[in-house]
């Protein structure tokens, strides 16, 4: 229970639009925001940045009133290489990112669904990239506490506010 505190403080502080947003739940390594027209279940990864790496995170967000609806979206450390793969890797599933700048996302409904479906079972995810300069980028999630924040924010967000 005191470190899904720390976990929750942890994530407003690093991320300041959610100091507005109501915790729906925190549970494991995971917490649940409803954030108005968006809500997103949340993740911080097991080693924290170092230098000037940005605070790398990964959510499942899902809309209202818009087009996503558990889409996997993570912020890496530093900015990805161009034309190089971001492979998210739940259990034992590869999942090939969508990447620009320092962000990745899953491609479709299809990869949604396989990936929240992976994660429901798995104990871990692991993200890897390459950087601009060609150093491998490497984060891992804990998955303990994940299907009860994705179905909290989906609840949220699946009623009018």
């Amino acid at each position: 229970m005191r470190r899904a505190g720390f976990i929750v403080l942890a994530l407003l502080l690093a991320a300041p639009a959610l100091a507005s947003s109501r915790l729906l739940v925190a549970r494991g390594a995971w917490a649940g925001f409803d954030r108005g027209p968006a809500c997103e279940a949340i993740a911080k990864p097991l080693a924290k940045a170092k230098g000037r790496d940005l605070e790398a995170y990964v959510a499942i967000a899902f809309d209202r009133a818009g087009p996503r609806h558990g889409q996997m979206f993570v912020q890496m450390r530093r900015p990805v290489r161009p034309g190089s793969s971001v492979i998210a890797t739940i259990g034992d599933q590869p999942f090939l990112l969508v990447a620009r700048g320092a962000s990745a996302w899953s491609k479709d409904a299809v990869q949604e669904a396989a990936m929240l479906a992976a994660m429901r079972t798995a104990g871990g995810m692991r993200v890897v990239a390459r950087d601009v300069g060609g150093r491998r980028m490497s984060d891992r999630y804990l998955l303990a506490g994940a299907p009860t924040a994705i179905d909290a924010a989906a609840a949220a967000c699946s009623r009018p506010r």
